[in-house]
């Protein structure tokens, strides 16, 4: 695991140029606030739940025209309103029809089925090596093709990894002289993002971002109490490879007792403490991050290759590619960008890997992943498109920082979008980093630019659906609002967020984003007065 970075903003920083010649400067249209439903809302935010909150809200129709604003200049933690920057970034210059290749390497084998030399598997940010089905399906779309939801037997998560091994066998190959190699080195190896929470490395909200991604790069764990008091709890672990040794003790208490659980793991190591205890009947399922996909992805390769009768000779790891540019990502982040060409599709060049077998594999379509990272708020897959964006329009050199050019690209889509570029800040793709920073005026104008994109229609329908699908299955499950909101969540620490498109009683559709921050710790008030906005915007509008 690469050490932890400090972070120092450029001090006396240059101006810097937009690609097209000086940032341009963008007018303000004001937001109105005296009217019927800024009055409604001024209600809501004088209530003491929420008054203490800090609140930003715009609300303009489909073609930008501001209708009701509440401080929609100031800015604000999106949290995972982030992925809508992302996404349609991500939409406008890889186009929906996109994909990349994870590509095996290695030696022709000899009569004998020798393979000389190493094995390599490399990844380009293929976000569908997993047991996960694309496209997604809302419960609503799988019910109505007779399928259980949620799907009790998912497919085996490392399924792609089985079909290789077998295509391997099927050249003729018996035995392999070197190592299984895990390869990320399409970018540069930096799995976490400045301004990252060190406790959600843990799990599959903060798992490592890799080229090589496995399986979301995480585990499945479950544990299931004992059928007596003060009996051991079990550990199961899916996939299980040994990856992770783990110290289990989990004490079983009586039923309808409250579970107290731990799960640690120290940074670099590979040891993971579950400690605390259990309710009996009441088992307990989590997600550990895989600490280096790479890494996982060979051995799991490997395991694969001898189930099916190939012997390797060597080791499994991992191959990296470290940054080596010290400009800071402020800086970095804040060069211009010329957005021109559109890629179809990334593949990993075999050639480089000085194998003359090959086999490749071609992951989900970019719309396909949007769908499942709008949905379900996929943090992952929002941080593989940043860098696949990177990689493909920022600076191509060999050593700059994949995630501060991703960042780079999608400020200048947003600029080119006619957004003003001291409206927002972004430090990685997904939302996790506490240092992003929004307006809600910014995040409106995104929404109305998107509507005239060819790419609009797939988009929005990934946006989740309020009280039918993705993150708002639970919200507005009564009507006028249920199926009438279309909109992003985003929770981060004591911030959220909210932001979409909305039917309105008078028949119109409108545009809206809600943000607030440093809401007090524990509580779900910011998100009950929130939906109370909504309602307020939908009944006036």
């Amino acid at each position: 695991m690469p050490a932890f970075r400090r972070f120092s903003p450029a001090l006396g920083l240059a101006v810097v140029l937009a690609a097209s010649g000086q940032t341009p400067t963008v007018t303000h249209t004001p937001f109105p606030t005296g009217t019927t439903l800024g009055a409604q809302i001024d209600a809501l935010l004088s209530d003491p739940v929420a008054a203490r909150d800090h609140w930003g809200i715009a609300v303009t129709t489909l073609d930008g025209t501001p209708l009701y604003g509440h401080n929609e200049g100031e800015l604000y933690r999106p949290a995972s309103n982030t992925k809508l920057f992302t996404t349609a970034a991500a939409m406008a210059l890889l186009t929906p029809e996109s994909t990349v290749t994870t590509t095996v390497s290695f030696a022709k084998p000899a009569p004998n089925g020798l393979s000389k030399g190493n094995l390599t598997i490399s990844g380009a940010g293929d976000p569908g090596l997993s047991g996960q089905d694309f496209p997604y399906q809302t419960p609503a779309e799988r019910r109505a093709l007779g399928l259980p939801v949620p799907n009790p037997n998912p497919p085996d998560a490392l399924r792609s990894l089985d079909a290789f091994a077998a295509d391997i066998a099927k050249t003729g190959v018996k035995r392999i002289d070197g190592d299984i190699i895990g390869s990320d080195t399409a970018w540069t190896w930096e799995p976490y993002p400045i301004a990252w929470d060190i406790g959600d490395m843990l799990t599959g909200d903060g798992a490592p971002v890799s080229a090589m991604t496995i399986n979301d790069n995480l585990l499945d764990t479950a544990l299931t109490p004992a059928a007596k008091i003060d009996g051991a709890a079990t550990l199961t672990v899916l996939p299980d490879t040994g990856y992770y040794q783990y110290s289990v003790d989990v004490k079983t208490v009586a039923a309808g007792a409250h579970s107290s659980l731990q799960i640690d793991r120290d940074p670099g190591s590979k040891l993971v403490r579950i400690y605390g205890t259990i309710a009996m009947g009441m088992p307990y399922k989590d997600e550990i991050a895989i600490m280096d996909p790479a890494e996982f992805t060979a051995l799991a390769l490997k395991q694969k290759l001898e189930q099916h009768g190939i012997e390797v000779k060597g080791i499994a790891r991992a191959e990296h590619k470290l940054p080596t540019d010290g400009e800071g990502f402020f800086r970095e982040s804040h060069e211009p960008s010329k957005l021109q060409v559109a890629v179809v599709n990334t593949i990993v060049d075999p050639s480089k890997q000085s194998a003359n077998f090959a086999l490749t594999k071609f992951s989900p379509t970019l719309a396909e992943d949007v769908k499942e990272t709008l949905k379900i708020s996929q943090n992952l897959h929002a941080e593989l498109m940043l860098r696949r964006l990177g990689i493909l329009f920022g600076d191509s050199g060999e050593t700059h920082n994949t995630t501060a050019q991703g960042a780079r690209v999608v400020r200048q889509f947003l600029v080119n979008a006619g957004l003003d570029g001291d409206d927002f800040l972004f430090y990685d793709g997904s939302g996790m980093s506490s240092h992003n920073l929004v307006a809600p005026r910014a995040t409106v104008k995104l929404l109305a630019y998107a509507m005239s994109q060819s790419w609009f229609p797939t988009w929005k329908a990934a946006l989740p659906v309020g009280g039918l699908d993705g993150s708002l299955t639970s919200r507005f499950p009564e009507a006028p609002l249920k199926n009438h909101v279309f909109a992003k969540t985003g929770t981060l620490g004591e911030s959220r967020a909210l932001s979409g498109y909305l039917d309105c009683a008078s028949g119109k559709q409108v545009i809206f984003s809600i943000m607030v921050d440093d809401h007090l710790p524990g509580t779900v008030a910011d998100r009950v007065t929130m939906d109370k906005i909504v309602a307020a915007i939908a009944a006036n509008e």
